[in-house]
Formats: C-alpha cells, sequence, structure tokens
C-alpha cells in the first residue's frame, strides 16, 4: 500500500515560506572561507596594483550582494579600514626606516639619526626615493588585499555555523569558542547598563574609580552567568566521550600533529623559491594526515548536528572558483614573472596582464550560483 502523507497537526502553523528559502538559499560557511582563503593565496603570487585592485573588487562585488543583515555582516568594512591602515603604516616605515633598494629619484630627505655601530644596516631617516615608495606600496599592497579578502570570509560566513561544522575531533574547542562569542555581546550590554545606571545616579563612570566600581559587578555577572551555563551544560550531556582505544588515541594524536607539521613546511615551501619542488607534495601528504586524524578524532565525541549545513553542488562551485583563481595565478607567476611582479628599479608602470586578469573572472562566481537570501521585512511600529 502506498504511503500516504500523515496531515499536520491542527494550530500547528507552517514555517513561513521566506524562512524555508533562506535555509535553502544557505550556503555552507566552509565553502565561503575556503574561496576567500583562496583568493588570498592569489594576492600573494603577485604584487601588481591592478590585478590586485581587481581581486579586491571581485571580493566588494560578492560580499555587496551576498551579505545578510545580522551583526557579523558587517565587518567587511572593518577589515578595508584594516588594510588601509596597514599600507599606511608600511609606507611610514619605508619613509621613516629607509629600504633597501636603490633609487635615483629622491623626493625628499629627512634628518638622519646617528646610530651605534651594532646597529649597522638600520638607518633613521635620510634620503626618501620614489623606487623605495613604491616597492612598499606594492608589498603593502599585497598584505592589505590578504586581509581584505579574509573580511569577505568573515562577512559572508556565519560564525556559530562555521563552529557547528568543524569536525568533531575539535568538539570542545568549538564549544568554547561558541560560548565566548555568546558572553562578549552580555559583557558590553553590562557594561552599558552599568555605566547608564551610574550616570543617573550622579556618580562618576570614567577614570580608575568608575572603572573599578562598574568592572567588580560585571565581573561578578560574568562569573554567575558561567556557573549557570556550566550547570545547563553539564545536565544536557556536554563533555561525554566514547570508549576510544589508548592506539586510537596515540595514531589520531600523531596524524594530527604530523599533518599540521606537513602543512606548514609545504606552506613554507610553497612561499620560498628553494622549496618549489617539496612544498606541494609535503602540502598535500599533510592535508591527508591532518584530515586523517580529525576523523579518528571524531570518534570519541557523542553529538549530532541540528539542520547540518549540506555541502552541495554550489559550495563546490564556490570552493572551486577560488582554488582556480589561486591555481591559474600561481601559474602565471612561473610563466610570466615580470607581469606579476613590477620592478621598481628601473621606476616603471605596471602592466595590465590580459591573461592573468582573465584568470580572476572565476572569483565572481559565487555571485552567480548562490542565490540572494531574501530580506526579512522590517514591521513598523504602532504610533502610541
Amino acid at each position: 500500500m502506498a504511503d500516504r502523507a500523515v496531515p499536520r497537526a491542527a494550530g500547528k502553523p507552517r514555517p513561513p515560506a521566506t524562512a524555508r528559502h533562506r535555509y535553502r538559499a544557505r550556503l555552507h560557511p566552509g565553502a565561503w572561507w575556503l574561496w576567500a582563503l583562496a583568493l588570498g593565496t592569489a594576492a600573494t603570487r603577485t604584487t601588481n596594483p591592478l590585478l590586485l585592485a581587481l581581486l579586491v573588487a571581485a571580493s566588494a562585488y560578492v560580499v555587496a550582494t551576498h551579505r545578510s543583515q545580522a551583526p557579523w555582516a558587517r565587518s567587511y568594512a572593518a577589515f578595508v579600514r584594516l588594510g588601509l591602515a596597514v599600507l599606511l603604516v608600511r609606507l611610514l616605515f619605508a619613509v621613516a626606516l629607509g629600504s633597501p633598494i636603490p633609487g635615483t629619484h629622491t623626493l625628499f630627505t629627512l634628518p638622519e639619526l646617528p646610530l651605534p655601530h651594532w646597529a649597522q644596516g638600520i638607518r633613521l631617516g635620510g634620503r626618501v626615493t620614489a623606487e623605495a615608495l613604491v616597492f612598499a606600496g606594492y608589498d603593502g599592497l599585497k598584505l592589505a588585499t590578504l586581509l581584505i579578502c579574509v573580511g569577505a570570509a568573515n562577512a559572508l560566513a556565519s560564525p556559530s555555523r562555521l563552529l557547528k561544522s568543524l569536525p568533531g575531533a575539535l568538539y570542545e574547542t568549538g564549544v568554547a569558542v561558541v560560548v565566548a562569542l555568546t558572553f562578549a555581546p552580555h559583557l558590553i550590554a553590562d557594561v552599558r547598563r552599568l555605566r547608564a545606571a551610574r550616570r543617573l545616579r550622579g556618580r562618576p563612570d570614567r577614570g580608575v574609580r568608575g572603572l573599578l566600581q562598574v568592572g567588580l559587578p560585571v565581573l561578578e555577572g560574568a562569573l554567575e552567568r558561567s556557573v549557570a551555563l556550566a550547570a545547563a551544560m553539564e545536565s544536557r550531556g556536554y563533555g561525554r566521550t566514547a570508549e576510544v582505544p589508548a592506539r586510537v588515541r596515540r595514531t589520531t594524536a600523531a596524524l594530527t600533529l604530523g599533518g599540521l607539521l606537513g602543512v606548514c613546511a609545504g606552506t613554507y615551501g610553497l612561499l620560498t623559491a628553494e622549496g618549489g619542488t617539496y612544498g606541494l607534495p609535503v602540502l598535500l601528504a599533510g592535508v591527508a594526515a591532518a584530515l586523517a586524524g580529525l576523523r579518528l578524532g571524531g570518534r570519541r565525541s557523542l553529538r549530532t548536528r541540528y539542520r547540518p549545513d549540506p555541502w552541495d553542488v554550489r559550495a563546490w562551485l564556490v570552493a572551486g572558483s577560488g582554488v582556480a583563481v589561486a591555481a591559474l595565478l600561481t601559474l602565471a607567476s612561473v610563466r610570466d614573472p615580470d607581469a606579476l611582479h613590477p620592478g621598481v628599479v628601473p621606476l616603471v608602470a605596471p602592466v595590465f596582464p590580459l591573461w592573468p586578469a582573465v584568470a580572476l573572472l572565476p572569483a565572481l562566481l559565487p555571485a552567480f550560483v548562490v542565490p540572494r537570501a531574501p530580506e526579512v521585512p522590517r514591521i513598523p511600529e504602532e504610533p502610541s
């Protein structure tokens, strides 16, 4: 006999259509992070300001089209300001401390401070050349682009959903981070409430005295809240572990630590010219060992996920688009290093390499394959 649909219980409303659509439109947060980190990896392979500007523009367009209304989604502007601050600091260091780049175009000369003999190779002040400033600008712009790409991941991926997607071996770490993220807004709200109460009573809320008289109640409330949370978590079974043999525990620790060391060694090899031959194999072996260790470590975690985020075709497309950009730009840096690393001695204008610029176009793929989440309409307040 064919199965019949069970009718919905009376009085139990169906979830709103916007909520169901928003859940289906959600993308796995790991895909956003892989896409952003791959763009950051591509940014480390070039110092061409035109290509770096294209990377920033691609990340900004995706963030502008898919950013939600959540408070954590506003972090992109903060990372942009941080990147500009890093660029400015890099230029100031080049002006104040000099640069090893020789130059002939002198812009201005600062008073040079004499240093002792043991500080050879370091100078304060002196001649500032255009070549040194341009080299520092290229270097600072590369780091700023990397920070902006990380900011795009922070603005697109929900932190709580990302922590929920952690493997079972990192369960305790994820719980600790979630608790910390939950307590931080409460602490800020307590500080604001106590300062407002003190101002209403005519008492000082600034200075050392105000800090002590506001900080102690906040600390007391945080301790009480943490004890209540610990009791609630213990009553719900947090911290339970399965019986795992000692051999499996040792194998898990060896695979995880060895894999992390392999990832570090492989990454260092990829970033240096001498380790170009062994960098990629060591990195892949380290990633495989770390994943195997996390897989084994997840056996001792007895937990389930409520409505886990699926890794679907859209997640593969988003992550693959970022990896494709990183791979193509790495290949371009090997085949045409002069175009991706413009020279400063002699001082020449950077050229616009055509096919490396075309290789950055897959970074825009998430803007078209991921549907935009519908905005929740705000209910107007009734006049009193």
